[in-house]
């Protein structure tokens, strides 16, 4: 059993699904799904098709170039089965896989610490340009955390109080016994 890639999205294609279509000089074009097929019929380039891989390896949204894609390439020399073998290629699998994991994580957080420094930088100045909308709602942020100040206070001083009563009147008590 192989599962193929499509030609137009880089989806894998299982058997027994898509389409497979052959030129007249025999090239094979195998497409996951009509949506692809007909994209591909029109001519379209996958690498103007924002939601191909290409276009997101072109873009610089996926990563482009690493040692783990080489273990996806296409081999078409049969090896004998060996079931020791087919288990530790199983078991390489699983640990490229992990590594394959690991690096895209790595790269989508670069890539999204530079988005994120882009991003403050367009807040500041969309701030700066409606800085007259912001000054009356900070003057009465300003007033309002005044008012809670002061209130805090007033209460602290009349529980101090109460406490100060509490224990004048707790002292003369032990003073009548």
């Amino acid at each position: 059993m192989r599962i193929e890639k499509c030609y137009f999205c880089s989806s894998p294609c299982y058997p027994g699904h898509g389409m497979l279509f052959v030129r007249n000089d025999s090239k094979r074009f195998r497409f996951c799904r009509s949506k692809c097929h007909r994209n591909f019929n029109k001519k379209r380039n996958p690498r103007k098709v924002a939601w191909t891989k290409a276009y997101r390896r072109t873009r610089g949204k996926e990563m482009a170039v690493d040692s783990t894609f080489d273990f996806e390439k296409r081999r078409n020399r049969p090896v004998k089965y060996d079931r020791g073998l087919m288990g530790k290629t199983i078991v390489a699998m699983k640990r490229v896989e992990q590594i394959k994991q690991t690096r895209d994580q790595r790269f989508f957080e670069n890539r999204m610490q530079d988005a994120k420094a882009e991003k403050k930088k367009q807040a500041r100045v969309e701030i700066e340009k409606s800085i007259e909308l912001l000054a009356p709602a900070v003057a009465n942020r300003e007033e309002v955390m005044r008012n809670v100040i002061d209130n805090a206070k007033s209460r602290i001083a009349a529980r101090k109080k109460s406490a100060s009563k509490l224990t004048t009147t707790g002292n003369k008590d032990m003073m009548e016994d």
